[in-house]
């Protein structure tokens, strides 16, 4: 295993770049699409899955590419990491998740200190982000079990695939979440939506928890060390 200050900056590195793509792409497609909502957004979408891929591919080997504390804190829960390690990857996945959106604003010439004001509230859009993170969850313990090789693809074209049909277009981070209050552009959450997503992904994530351990058990080596 890498040291962990190694694995650590691997997760803020590589959720920096998740949220430059995502916030970027955002801002991209909104200055082109022309006002059409529907474009903008498969141009925001296309770019996020692609850099999931890529991310995983290159930051896996080293830190397990987790870039979500859901993804994190369900790890440590299924006794797959450390809970030390794991407050240190969340740490790290939600700094770099703020780095990644300054780094975008400073990209296309925008204040780097913003607030959004995107309205994303309301009991579909909580159920929606309990969807999202359930599958994504589910998904990521499911190719993991059987073909981790195929692990970046599957999570790339799950969110690719959720960002249409969930109704709050796939957060299904908290780190994202937390960042996306930052930036008052197509991709942003106004603050006041911020502890409610949270809440539907971190439930998502806990319910994938135990319908993975029925379907997919893990190793009997795949347990470390609290």
């Amino acid at each position: 295993m890498r040291p962990l200050a190694q694995r650590a900056f691997a997760e803020w590195l590589g959720t920096a770049f998740l949220l430059a793509a995502v916030v970027g792409s955002g801002i991209m497609a909104e200055r082109l699409a022309g006002g059409n909502a529907a474009l903008a957004l498969l141009c925001n979408t296309i770019p996020t899955g692609a850099i999931l891929v890529v991310l995983i591919l290159a930051f896996g080997p080293v830190s397990g590419a987790h870039f979500n504390p859901a993804v994190s804190f369900a790890f440590a829960i299924r006794q797959q990491a450390r809970w030390t390690d794991t407050a240190v990857y969340v740490a790290a996945q939600i700094a770099g998740a703020i780095a990644g959106v300054w780094i975008a604003h400073l990209m296309f010439d925008l204040e780097v200190w913003q607030v959004s004001t995107t309205a994303r509230t309301g009991t579909g859009q909580w159920i929606a982000e309990t969807v999202a993170t359930f599958g994504l969850l589910t998904t990521i313990f499911g190719v993991a079990a059987r073909t981790p090789q195929a692990t970046a693809y599957a999570v790339g074209l799950y969110i690719t695939s959720a960002y249409w049909f969930t109704a709050s277009t796939s957060f299904a981070n908290p780190a994202v979440t937390i960042a996306r209050a930052l930036s008052n552009t197509f991709a942003g959450i106004a603050p006041d939506g911020v502890v409610p997503f949270i809440a539907a992904q971190l439930a998502g994530a806990c319910l994938a928890i135990p319908v993975a351990r029925v379907l997919w058990r893990p190793p009997i080596d795949a347990a470390v060390k609290a």
